[in-house]
């Protein structure tokens, strides 16, 4: 058995956290297992499926709750744990790559960083550290991977790029769950009094990165228009009180549903009508491959890897282009009659099965060395 320590901030909803799950779901658990080191003592919306599926789940105090806290618990970890030969880091930027420069030491074989984004916030501090960790990444990490060509730039230096000294790892889905499912569009729609409206939907935790008080902006340039129009907020955090409060303030509450974190994206993707997503930025933003996986037309940020677009009905704006812009794109899906886009999806690598056999083949290989 190859057992593999998956190293996150915590195993809550999310983007990197949902791709983690996706591959783990499919994995052969017979040969490969998947263990997890957090930054938290909280429990996470995933530990409960991590434990039915065999995962161990450990945990170290974050960064913030010490420094010296923080380094002393890894250590001991990996002192302790010398069963993990092969860690898998996954990370927005460089400026917390302890746990990989610690594993070096104490003899962990296969380091493996995989970069999910394609800048940060963060004080002059951050951007020191990760400007200078870009240029050691080769001195504490043995494979580098990155789920878009603008994250592997982000995160590895020039001469690396050059020279194609990493790996894309796409952030495939399960593309059985995200066909598109008329039944399914039509039942969930009625349960929600949704039968005769037109639906924007979006979801992502609630933190400036997603830019929740631009879509509000532009929902409510599209309800001047569209009287009947509904937006879908789908998912929580530290900002989300702000932003029901910014709905009150625009008495928009009878037009926008906060659903908070939901376990059954798959269903609440059939009831929109067309999805918004004006990131800042993104590694990816693996909520979009599902939404065009289900047929749903897309209005998605230009600062969005391009290689996100996989279908024909996405379009990209600039966050800096007026509201009115992004209203008048958005509505001109109203007539939109959806497809099932899987196949299609399928076809560009986007299939969790064929990105489950790429990495089994990366880890079984890594175990050998190690």
């Amino acid at each position: 058995m190859i057992r593999i320590l998956h190293i996150t901030m915590g195993m809550n909803r999310g983007g990197i956290e949902t791709f983690i799950m996706n591959t783990y779901r499919k994995i052969d658990r017979r040969k490969i297992q998947f263990d997890f080191l957090v930054h938290t003592d909280k429990e996470c919306a995933y530990d409960n499926e991590i434990k039915k599926m065999g995962g161990k789940i450990y945990s170290v105090p974050a960064r913030n709750k010490g420094v010296l806290k923080n380094k002393t618990a890894l250590n001991n970890f990996f002192e302790n744990h010398p069963e993990y030969k092969i860690i898998h880091q996954h990370v927005s930027s460089l400026t917390y790559v302890l746990p990989l420069k610690i594993a070096k030491r104490h003899g962990v074989h296969t380091r493996i960083v995989h970069a999910h984004s394609t800048k940060q916030g963060g004080s002059k501090v951050h951007n020191y550290l990760h400007a200078l960790n870009k240029f050691l990444v080769n001195s504490f990490a043995t494979h580098y991977f990155a789920c878009s060509e603008m994250a592997a730039k982000w995160l590895y230096p020039k001469s690396q790029i050059r020279d194609g000294n990493y790996k894309i790892i796409k952030n495939a889905i399960d593309l059985e769950k995200f066909n598109f499912n008329y039944r399914i569009r039509k039942r969930k729609r009625k349960e929600l009094d949704l039968e005769n409206n037109y639906v924007i939907g979006h979801i992502g935790r609630f933190n400036p990165v997603k830019n929740h008080r631009f879509i509000i902006s532009v929902f409510e340039e599209i309800r001047k228009r569209e009287p009947k129009a509904k937006l879908l907020l789908v998912g929580d955090g530290k900002l989300k009180s702000e932003i029901q409060y910014i709905v009150r303030l625009n008495k928009l509450e009878d037009s926008v549903i906060f659903t908070g974190v939901r376990d059954d994206v798959s269903n609440l993707l059939q009831i929109m009508d067309v999805f918004l997503f004006p990131s800042i930025y993104e590694g990816l933003g693996i909520v979009s491959i599902e939404a065009q996986a289900c047929g749903l037309p897309c209005v998605l940020s230009d600062a969005i890897p391009k290689e996100v677009c996989l279908t024909e009905n996405i379009k990209f704006l600039s966050i800096y282009n007026p509201v009115e812009l992004w209203a008048e794109e958005v509505l001109s899906y109203c007539d939109y009659s959806r497809v099932d886009n899987s196949n299609l999806i399928s076809l560009k690598g986007y299939d969790i099965n064929k990105v489950v056999k790429e990495l089994e083949e990366i880890y079984t290989d890594a175990s050998v060395v190690s």
